[in-house]
């Protein structure tokens, strides 16, 4: 019998998760962070492409994180801060930045991309560059936008050998690194979009469970897809409530798979234990329907459950989860077990 095609990447998935230790190849290729690889804070389907690469390679993308002034004001040793990060501050004009912050390493481009096509990117590996992470926050932003006066940063030292970070004393954080932002470029017809709210382009998704060792797919909206990848995490909370999590500076090891036989309206995921469905809108109640309307899809074609099965399953088995809830765009993302599925039907 064959496997729906989810559960067919599911099993790859799992040999690959076997493997993945010191026994990995290395990656075909590597992108630095320079001026000239920084997208500053857009995702556009004009955006000239740092690397060209073809379906399968493995790229290792090194990402910057911080405000090099801001960080030494926090209280940040200068010498802690990367060469990298203070670069690329003094080397891009104020008119090669925004609409918005995020500093992404990219675009990569993937030969044969096309939309309708569904980009796979395999998250191999996360490595944490710098012994510290900051938390930001200020007047106006945040979830609480009018509670708090003024702005604050916290340097959150890492000890990576322990993968554990001290917020403060007797408060230690479990370090679980992964990207906030992860994309591609949008429609055209959207022009070069803020790099804050995430989208059917996916971007700055803020998903904590997309850590390595887990799988990305993204709908394709333009040639070449433009991959895009930034705004490191040491460890969030979902929901993200002040708006930064614990932003750091990370480097990733990534595969690309571009598939032409697969069609997706929204981002998914999928990790060892989980497929995750997403949902993504200004409106929360509006993007946890979106959430649960892609469960359903999910659970139709790939399980072959009837709708009205498939809506019960979500109801007991799936649990909706919020992402983000500062990015503009608000995220609910359905976490969809695959240990209650018993047979490969």
């Amino acid at each position: 019998m064959e496997l729906p095609r989810f559960s067919r990447l599911g099993l790859l998935l799992g040999i690959f998760l076997i493997c993945a230790d010191e026994r990995l190849p290395a990656a075909d290729l590597t992108l630095k962070v320079t001026p000239q690889t920084i997208a500053w804070g857009y995702y556009w389907s004009a955006a000239k492409p740092v690397l060209t690469i073809r379906s399968g390679d493995v790229v290792e993308i090194q990402t910057v994180s911080g405000n090099p002034e801001r960080l030494e004001q926090a209280g940040l040793p200068p010498d802690q801060i990367p060469p990298a990060l203070r670069t690329i501050y003094k080397e891009i004009p104020q008119d090669q930045r925004g609409p918005g912050g995020h500093l992404l390493t990219g675009p990569v481009a993937i030969e044969g991309a096309e939309p309708g096509d569904v980009l796979e990117v395999r998250i191999r590996e996360i490595r944490m560059d710098v012994p510290f992470a900051y938390n930001s926050f200020r007047k106006g932003s945040g979830f609480l936008p009018d509670e708090f006066e003024g702005a604050k940063t916290k340097i959150i030292p890492l000890d990576r050998a322990r993968k554990v970070g001290s917020f403060a004393p007797g408060i230690e954080l479990p370090l679980k690194p992964f990207f906030g932002s992860m994309g591609i470029a949008p429609p055209e017809s959207a022009g070069k979009v803020n790099s804050a709210p995430p989208g059917i382009h996916a971007g700055n998704l803020d998903n904590k469970e997309l850590v390595a060792g887990t799988t990305l797919f993204i709908p394709v909206h333009a040639h070449g897809a433009l991959f895009e990848v930034g705004d490191g995490h040491a460890g969030m909370g979902n929901g993200e409530v002040d708006i930064t999590a614990m932003e750091t500076s990370l480097t990733g090891v990534f595969q690309f798979i571009l598939h032409k036989d697969m069609h997706l309206k929204w981002p998914r995921a999928e990790t060892p234990t989980h497929w995750i469905t997403m949902g993504l809108d200004p409106d929360l109640t509006e993007a946890t329907k979106i959430a649960v309307h892609e469960t359903l899809d999910f659970l139709v074609n790939e399980k072959k459950l009837s709708r009205e099965d498939a809506y019960m399953l979500a109801s007991v088995a799936v649990d909706f989860e919020i992402t983000q809830l500062v990015d503009g765009t608000k995220g609910v993302h359905g976490m969809i077990p695959k240990s209650i599925f018993k047979t490969s039907k």
